[in-house]
């Protein structure tokens, strides 16, 4: 497989990219296609002493700033390291196309440039979140703010799909993100998505999941629109991090906690 990644996505490229590029390329046994302004990509690799030695580089000449408006995607930014390995991936240079860039221009470059499955008439951000029981999957978590009910329908047979095809699950558990388990409940769209994804063959659909049960496994794909998974997304990743830094605390208190904290730290991790 090959995979074409973005070298100047995120607060620390092209550094970290190049890192998590040769941990890819030896773990999973992938080909690693760069894209980006070669000479720093070369500059950063020697500076830090990371081998890309077999990792092919195509040269784009600009970078999407993260604070950019997405749309430039199509614009100005048609020369940035997102849309030229967006138009690699369209043309089948490479497998698959990642970056930690702009997520707006991320979306809208996909849509432009790769173009969609036929059938999918929206692209949805999917996150792959831990849970007491295994992986679950959130969709969407932020591409669409607002979504229809035929759009979450729609989420709810993509997620399915990627969850069994992915992951190996058989028949993959598929919940609404609500405030309540009664069919009834929520905002008009959510009672008449509930209708619709009822009705989806497609689907093992067990209704609506409240937002305390999903970190234990409630769900194997956690249908909600863009806006309310986005909040939840960054809840999860902020509570577990106040709980990791609150455990870190205690176990540094003293002798006897750090003693203590050794026993354990097999299980923590």
């Amino acid at each position: 497989m090959k995979i074409i990644v973005d070298a100047h996505g995120g607060d620390n490229a092209p550094l970290e990219i190049l890192k998590g590029s040769v941990l890819a390329k030896d773990e999973f046994d992938v080909d690693i296609i760069l894209c980006g302004r070669e000479q720093e990509i070369k500059r950063c690799a020697k500076e830090n002493n990371i081998n890309i030695d077999g990792m092919e580089i195509i040269c784009a000449s600009d970078v999407m700033p993260m604070t950019g408006n997405p749309r430039d995607i199509i614009k100005s930014g048609i020369n940035s390291s997102i849309a030229v390995g967006l138009k690699e991936l369209a043309d089948g240079t490479g497998d698959a196309f990642v970056s930690a860039g702009s997520t707006g221009a991320i979306v809208i470059g996909s849509t432009f440039y790769v173009k969609r499955i036929p059938g999918v008439s929206r692209a949805a951000l999917a996150a792959i979140m831990p849970s007491d029981t295994g992986p679950f999957m959130l969709i969407d978590c932020g591409a669409n703010v607002e979504c229809t009910p035929d759009m979450l329908s729609m989420f709810a047979v993509m997620g399915s799909i990627f969850m069994n095809k992915v992951l190996g699950i058989e028949s993959p558990r598929v919940g609404i993100a609500n405030i309540g388990t009664e069919e009834i409940k929520g905002p008009p769209f959510l009672v008449e998505t509930y209708k619709l994804i009822k009705e989806e063959a497609k689907v093992n659909f067990i209704g609506n999941v409240e937002a305390r049960d999903i970190p234990y496994g409630a769900a194997d794909v956690v249908v909600c629109d863009g806006f309310t998974g986005n909040m939840f997304l960054k809840t999860f990743e902020g509570v577990s991090g106040a709980i990791m830094h609150n455990i870190k605390e205690i176990a540094g208190k003293n002798l006897f906690t750090k003693i203590s904290a050794l026993g354990i730290s097999g299980g923590l991790k």
